[in-house]
């Protein structure tokens, strides 16, 4: 294509900033000019990198009112319906609804997939209203089958499609029956952490850090570090905030949300981070940790075997038993405290996640599928 292409993109939701709306960045700065589209906006959660751009979303009430309870009814046809006639190339960005859009035989639609949906393949995922009580189980049951179906036809839909790991290139073969490229997400591997110690802690501490939601077992660990005594700060906010605060003794510290300098410095100064999350798409807090030459403590399965390596950026854990995870802690520990991991060696491990990697990365796949 000889004349600039005129792009679009297309997201799932913002209404938070996460993994997802970090990748999103990284592909608004290749194409400044891009409007987004997406089912959910909430300009008061996100970045200005973010809401300085045109944002087109359903501004009708109803729709979302309809959608916070019944999303699954109302979120493949808000994608089907957006306009993207005067588009050369189209990128989605997400999990499920948005790879659904529809494109004409001469426009270019290529697809980032960060999973296929967790919650429709029988992965771990935030719980939600449909998991209580057994005829909401039926019913959620009986839609989850009739959006598979949807899932599948909507994945036949793009020209290319991009996989964020290895391991989602695995389940997009599996579900979709595609072929997909692998480029890892961009990682901010280089922050310019701030030069000053955490203001909620002056001792060692382990550090965990994400949304508290049921799938990421924030319970589990706080359980653990209940029983250890140890100290442990915990970063983030979510459906479980509360219920987890109830259930953790004095040793067991919650910032709530942080910026990203306090994030930053409490990764710098932290013993190690321990994450908790089953089969992680990807992962890219055990990176951001390792970026500050810190271990990472991870379930042995998924993205995390690709992104830390046991005994030289970290260790596994092999369930989600409390003595098991206790005792993998201590050992975690020990390794810490006989100088097992070495600093440099695990800051150069994770170089290959940068920004500035994907974003050439991205650029160069999706020019070469315009030519």
């Amino acid at each position: 294509m000889t004349k600039k292409p005129k792009v679009a993109i297309a997201t799932e939701f913002l209404t938070q900033m996460g993994g997802a709306q970090k990748t999103l960045e990284a592909i608004l700065e290749l194409y400044p000019d891009a409007p987004v589209y997406t089912a959910k906006y909430d300009p008061t959660k996100l970045e200005k990198t973010i809401t300085s751009r045109k944002i087109i979303f359903p501004k009708d009430k109803f729709i979302n009112k309809i959608g916070k309870h019944f999303f699954v009814f109302t979120m493949s046809p808000i994608f089907e319906n957006f306009d993207f006639r005067d588009f050369d190339l189209v990128i989605s960005d997400g999990t499920t609804w948005n790879k659904g859009i529809l494109t004409k035989p001469d426009q270019l639609h290529i697809t980032y997939i960060h999973t296929p949906p967790r919650f429709l393949y029988g992965y771990s995922r935030e719980g939600t209203k449909w998991d209580k009580g057994p005829l909401r189980r039926f019913i959620y049951s009986y839609m989850a089958n009739i959006l598979r179906l949807w899932d599948y036809v909507a994945a036949q839909r793009p020209d290319f499609i991009v996989a964020n790991s290895k391991e989602i290139q695995k389940r997009i073969k599996k579900f979709y029956g595609r072929d997909s490229t692998v480029i890892y997400p961009p990682v901010e591997v280089n922050y310019k952490t701030p030069d000053r110690k955490p203001d909620v802690i002056d001792k060692p501490y382990f550090l965990a850090t994400g949304r508290l939601v049921t799938y990421k077992n924030f319970d589990i660990l706080i359980e653990a570090f209940n029983k250890l005594g140890w100290p442990l700060v915990v970063v983030g906010t979510g459906s479980e905030e509360n219920k987890l605060r109830a259930m953790a003794k004095e040793n067991i510290i919650f910032t709530g949300r942080a910026s990203e300098d306090d994030k930053h410095v409490l990764m710098e100064h932290s013993l190690g981070l321990i994450n908790m999350v089953e089969d992680e798409d990807f992962g890219i807090v055990p990176i951001e940790i390792q970026a500050h030459g810190k271990p990472a403590l991870v379930h042995r399965s998924a993205g995390h075997l690709e992104t830390v390596t046991e005994g030289l950026s970290g260790m596994y854990f092999e369930n989600l038993e409390i003595d098991h995870l206790v005792e993998k802690i201590k050992q975690f520990k020990k390794a810490i405290d006989e100088g097992k991991f070495d600093s440099n060696i695990i800051k150069e491990n994770v170089q290959k996640y940068s920004k500035e990697r994907f974003k050439k990365e991205f650029s160069d796949f999706v020019e070469s599928k315009l030519s």
